[in-house]
Formats: C-alpha cells, structure tokens, sequence
C-alpha cells in the first residue's frame, strides 16, 4: 500500500512532501528569514511561497543534474539557514543526492572528522569554507563537484547563482524507495563520540507524521526554531518556517530581544527552543511585562528540561497555549512527549523527591522497553534483558522513525543496535529510565553519567533533582571520581545570581543535610561550587560531565595534599 504523505506508490522521495503543500497552499509563505533593517530601524524579511519554493528547488534539481550531482551522492551541505538552504536542500533531494549535515558547533576537528568518515563526493558551501576544504586537502579527498554559495574566490567549482535553470518546468523527482538513505545527520558529540544517523526517505516520511500528530499543526500555523535541523520538518508539513536571525553555532546564545522583535512581526504561532534560550526568554520577557499572546504552543528540547523553566513560561503564555517537552536523540525523534498541565501538576513535585524528569508516553508508532544496564554490546534481542517494571535501566526504543544504522560505523552500530529477531532492531538510546504505572517514561541521565560506587550505582538526574530544590541552586551536576566500581559521588554546584553574598560553606552543609534526607544521596559527601558549568556550545543546556569530573577531581586532589601540609604530614 502506498503511504499516504506520498502520491507516487513507487517512489517515497520526501520531496514529493514540498510539491504537495506547494499543490494545496500554493501563496502561503513557506520560509521567511530576516534580511536586515531598513531606514526606520524596522527589521525588512524575505519569504518564499510554497510554489516558489518548489520551483526554485526544481531550478537547482536541473542545475544540479546537469553539474554531475546523482541519486546516492553523499554531499555536504554547509550553509546558513535561510532561503537558499531549503532551496539546495529539497534540489538535493528531488535529485536523490544525500545531504551530510554537520552541526558547526562542535568544533573544527570534529566537522572535519566528520566530512573525512562519510567519503562526501560534492560540496556546496560558501567560499570560506572552500578555502578550509583547500587547506585540509586529505580530509576533503573525494570531493569533485563544488558549489560555491556566493563567490568563488578563485577555488574552482561553480556558483550557485549560476546553477538555476528556467523554463525546463518540474524536475522529475529521484525515484527512490523508502529505505534508500536520504542524508546523514551527525549528532553533536556533547555526550559522547559524534556519528552520523542515516535517515532513509521512509524514516523521513514516518518523522514527519509522528510530528503532526504529536503538536497538531494548524493551517495557519508559523514556525520559529532556533534548532535550524528541526526547521527541514516545516516546508514538508506545510508549515511557515521563520528563520531568526542569529549564529548557528551558538543558536543558544540568541538575543531574546531580537527574536520577540521577529516572532511579534511575523505573527509566530510555534517557538521551538533550548530550555537554556527559554530560560532567557522568560527572564527577558517577565523583567519588561511582556507576555506572547500570539504562541499556541512552545517547544523546548535539546536537554531535560527543569520544571521550573516550564512554570517560569507558564504565565507568559495565553491560557489555551501549551508547553511541550519531547525527548528524543538525533537517532530518534520523538520518542515521547509531555505537557505543562501534567507536569506543574503532578511530575513536578516526584522530580523534586528523586524519581527523574518526567517525559511522557512514547509517541504513537514508538515502542520502549527498558533494559539491563550493560555497556558491551547486545546483538540480539533476547529473554532476561528488561528489567522488573518501575526500575532504573536503559532505554531502548523501535519504530518507523528510529534511525536503522550510522554511516559505515560498526561499532557504533553494534554498541547501539539490537537485532530484534523479526527483520527489525531495537535503538539504545543511551538514558537510564524507568516506566510508571500509567506507561510514562521517566528520564534518570545518561548511562555512561553514572556513578558507580563500591556500595551501589547512583543516578544523576535524580540525585540532582532533590538537590536543586535549594532556593539558592541554579544546577547540580552529580560526578564521579575514580575508577568506575569505587567512584566518590562529588555534587557539583552552580549558584543562582543574588545581589546578596552567599556564604558557600553554609549552603554546602545545608546541602548535606538534605542529602542525608533521601536514600539515594546518602552516599554525597563532597560539595564543590563552581561559577559556571562546562555545557555544550549548541544548547548551552547539557553538562559536559566528563570535564566536570576532571575539574572534581583536580580539585579534590588540591584539598588533599593543602590537608596533608596542614597536618604536618609530607606531600
């Protein structure tokens, strides 16, 4: 049977989603991005309608074929969000080519590990990114078709504005089937080694109906994401897509200023930002007075998301709007959902008591289990491997949108991939978790987070739950130091700003005190404070544990060996 998002039964390209919406609503702006201010100091947009966008998409499809590019060529695709970006994109795909997409945040070295593993045969980027393909020869080996976004500064290669072909009428879209790759998306690397998530044209399509479903789109709807990969969900859906104007190596950094100024003009109806932006967005907004009538839902993802940045929105927001939390992984999206109702309601107050961070029931089409913890890897799916129900394990998830492999990556496939016995797999994700009673998902921090003692293992998210209930506590940060099977749990801290000095050694006893409270965080001893956590340049959200632990423990070994001299005793 054909899937309904596709009219052509033999071909599941997920550009056929483009010309439907352009069918369907062919004047309503598909992309709009902010091009600058005018005279008056009013920010001036450009947009591109449904139909404009398909055309434009088939005009570079043409130029494209004529240039060599074909069905299956792997090719990076190194551009700012804005109009052009979704034109090469759908171009890319109405030609069967596979766009390798890497987020600029994680570094130099690791893009360039990146590009160098997936063999890329074309590129289309702007000159300065030319210019380090040139410098970096070996990383960029088989690369023969360039295209330069802009001008070529003497590298080679073709224009991009050179490559549009009018008057040939519509390309004829790549016929592929659903399990043919469509790109490769790298995860960031914040909590691990980066690899590249193969999404095939079916996967795509199972994404895109999952994400209707979920957040229930209007006609009308407009879009603002600061997540530029989020945004390739919109055009398809039919939605307005809004491109802020900010740095998309540091979308977490944006001038809330800025992008209240782009949201109020553009009408936006869905905001879709890290819960680090939105905490600054809240704070911004409450200090002005300034409430968002005009959102209908607001979407934060990319880390856990603490309860009280969702109660900090709440007010800001029109009653009927919601606040939504998906949980999911670049491998996986979405996984589950959960809302604001639920969570100032209920899951608030047993996050606070050590249970985790709530993140609903896994999305239709999702399967979750919760597995054994186990680092080796499991090939195949067997009796014995999950858990009694309501305990801690791994989370493993299946269904149509989980990403079936990583790009000629085999260990990352055998460390994350379960054979499923059935011609399927089942996806570690890599969080501990538990499900309740009502078949909810509870997020306990990632697997490779936790501290592993010689009197037990304890959970990070909720130890550091109970811990951040202190009014004087931004975040917490549970680390270990030492071998894993005799780590010492040390508590991290970052304090709130208050105009008032805070005495450190009094909110350390106090957090003591409220450790020896609960079970679980009986074993902390230790309190280190620091200024400012070590997070990921994306989301500015996520911890960088690993560092964390390192600082931990030069800092403990500084403590010791000050004792040591105090007591008279030699270093």
């Amino acid at each position: 049977m054909a899937d309904p998002l596709f009219a052509d039964a033999d071909c599941a390209n997920i550009a056929l989603t483009l010309g439907e919406a352009a069918r369907r609503t062919p004047y309503k702006p598909a992309v709009t991005a902010a091009a600058g201010r005018g005279p008056d100091g009013r920010l001036r947009y450009a947009h591109l309608t449904f139909r404009a966008l398909a055309e434009s998409s088939d005009r570079l499809a043409w130029g494209f074929q004529d240039l060599g590019l074909a069905c299956g060529m792997r090719t990076i695709l190194l551009v700012r969000p804005g109009l052009e970006f979704f034109e090469i994109l759908f171009a890319l795909f109405k030609v069967g080519a596979v766009p390798v997409v890497v987020d600029p945040g994680m570094g130099l070295e690791r893009m360039l590990a990146c590009y160098e593993a997936t063999r890329p045969q074309a590129m289309i980027a702007p000159p300065r990114a030319h210019a380090l393909r040139l410098f970096f020869r070996s990383r960029f080996r088989g690369v023969r078709i360039r295209v330069a976004v802009g001008g070529r500064w003497g590298w080679g290669g073709k224009r991009l504005a050179t490559l549009r072909r009018p008057g040939r009428g519509p390309f004829p879209v790549a016929a592929v089937g659903p399990a043919e790759p469509a790109a490769i998306l790298f995860t960031t690397g914040s909590t691990g080694p980066v690899k590249g998530a193969v999404y095939t044209h079916g996967g795509f399509a199972a994404q895109l109906r999952a994400v209707a479903r979920e957040l229930s789109f209007g006609q009308e709807e407009k879009d603002l994401s600061t997540f530029p990969l989020f945004a390739l969900f919109y055009p398809a859906l039919g939605v307005t897509a809004v491109i802020p104007p900010l740095d998309p190596r540091q979308p977490a950094k944006a001038d809330p200023g800025l992008l209240l100024e782009v949201m109020e003009d553009q009408g936006v109806t869905n905001l879709f930002v890290s819960p680090v932006l939105l905490e600054r967005l809240c704070e911004f907004s409450s200090a002005r007075g300034i409430r968002l009538p005009f959102l209908r839902r607001v979407i934060s993802a990319g880390a856990p998301v603490p309860p009280r940045v969702v109660e900090a929105a709440r007010p800001l927001l029109d009653p009927s709007a919601a606040i939504l939390t998906p949980y999911g992984a670049t491998e996986a999206v979405p996984v589950a959902v959960i809302g604001d109702a639920d969570i100032l309601a209920e899951t608030r107050a047993l996050t606070d008591r050590g249970y985790g961070i709530c993140v609903g029931r896994p999305v239709a089409g999702i399967e979750a289990r919760i597995l054994q913890i186990r680092d080796e890897p499991i090939p195949r799916w067997e009796e014995g491997l999950e858990v009694p129900a309501g305990e801690i394990g791994e989370i493993a998830v299946r269904g149509a949108h989980v990403s079936p492999a990583y790009f000629e990556n085999p260990r990352a496939d055998a460390l994350h991939k379960i054979d499923d016995g059935a011609g399927g797999f089942w996806h570690r994700m890599g969080d501990l978790g538990w499900v309740d009673r009502r078949g909810r998902l509870w997020f306990c921090g990632r697997k490779s987070h936790r501290v592993v003692t010689s009197a037990g293992t304890l959970f990070t998210v909720p130890c550091e739950g109970i811990f951040n209930t202190h009014p004087l506590v931004r975040r917490s940060a549970l680390v270990g130091v030492g071998p894993p099977g005799h780590q010492v749990p040390v508590l991290c801290v970052e304090l709130r700003k208050t105009s008032r000095r805070i005495r450190r050694a009094v909110v350390a006893e106090e957090l003591l005190d409220l450790a020896g409270r609960h079970e679980m965080t009986r074993p902390i001893r230790t309190v280190l404070f620091r200024n400012s956590f070590p997070v990921d340049i994306r989301h500015n959200a996520k911890i960088q544990r690993e560092a964390l632990a390192a600082w931990a423990a030069r800092r403990m070994r500084m403590k010791s060996a000050r004792s040591r001299r105090g007591s008279g005793s030699r270093p």
